[in-house]
């Protein structure tokens, strides 16, 4: 799991609690169904049985592989529209190019990400660079969604171009963990992410036997999801592995550790830890768009069903696909 690391991490800004901060307690953990997403390639949902209370202001969360493609298997994405919210892509493992109607795009590739605003909409494309589906090979990582509040569902698109370089790096007192601050804010470093609506994104990767409590803003939530490895949540110790996500209710500090003995392939816990402040509006989800009323959703399929999301650039060896999610 490349992804972005450094040979010693206690040459890195560290990080703690401090020793008044309230324990956030684990409310549940939920293991991710598996599925398969657009052309085909394998997915972990994990959010699913998630109440969206504890959700808010994200949506849902797609874990993307581990996968081991064998030459011409790479799948991606065929166009299809979106509106009302941000998709995050983060690709730890392999490469995934990206293009949409308004402008952006580029390739991202071990601990790069690629954050596109959807806003009042566009469509867009993922795929496998030509030259990973020749080849095959790993392919690894997330797609994250992120609701918009109202005022700022119909905003004009954006997209963002994430280096892995440019994430905030920062350890645990002892520098058993090695802390990749994506977006938003850890105890005053600041990841490079820009968000409309206010939210913190962290890989973390934990050595075996170690455990991180993080300061963590009192008015967001708390979800921590397991990519790789065993370990625990909460001062209780809550056990999690590959594939569940940890709830995590009031407070001020979460805590994550890492078991002492690792399976052989999955050396260290690897950890996203997410934290949003909830919008709490209504919101109504159907496939590839994101909204607040019925009426808004009906009117996207309909702009998007006449055309007004933008077109499909006229690039070889691209085609055009029905909305997907």
């Amino acid at each position: 799991m490349p992804a972005v690391t450094v040979e010693n991490p206690l040459t890195l800004p560290r990080v703690t609690a401090p020793a008044d901060a309230v324990a956030r307690p684990v409310l549940t953990v939920t293991t991710a169904p598996s599925g398969f997403e657009g052309e085909g390639f394998p997915v972990r949902r994990a959010f699913a049985g998630i109440n969206y209370r504890h959700l808010d202001p994200f949506i849902m969360m797609d874990q993307m592989g581990e996968v081991e493609y064998a030459p011409g298997e790479p799948k991606g994405t065929p166009w299809h529209p979106h509106r009302g919210f941000e998709t995050v892509t983060y690709i730890i493992d392999g490469a995934f190019d990206h293009q949409d109607s308004h402008g952006g795009g580029g390739s991202i590739t071990n601990g790069d990400t690629q954050w596109m605003t959807a806003g009042s909409g566009l469509l867009h494309i993922e795929a496998p660079p030509e030259a990973l589906v020749m080849s095959g090979g790993v392919f690894h990582g997330l797609q994250l969604w992120v609701n918009l509040p109202a005022r700022d569902k119909m905003m004009a698109p954006r997209y963002q171009d994430i280096r892995g370089g440019q994430v905030q790096l920062l350890t645990s007192p002892d520098g058993g963990a090695l802390l990749r601050v994506i977006a938003g804010e850890l105890d005053g470093h600041a990841g490079p992410g820009i968000t409309h609506t206010p939210i913190t994104m962290i890989h973390a990767t934990l050595a075996p036997g170690a455990e991180i409590t993080l300061p963590w803003r009192e008015d967001f939530n708390g979800l921590a999801y397991v990519l790789a490895g065993r370990g625990s949540v909460g001062a209780e110790r809550r056990p999690v592995h590959l594939g569940q996500t940890a709830v995590f209710g009031a407070g001020s500090s979460i805590t994550v550790r890492a078991d002492d003995r690792q399976e052989s392939r999955t050396p260290d816990l690897e950890v996203v830890l997410l934290g949003g402040r909830p919008i709490r509006e209504p919101m109504v989800h159907y496939g590839p768009f994101v909204m607040n009323t019925k009426d808004e959703l009906m009117q996207a399929f309909e702009d998007y069903q006449k055309g007004r999301l933008g077109t499909v650039p006229a690039v070889h060896g691209m085609s055009a696909g029905g909305p997907e999610a």
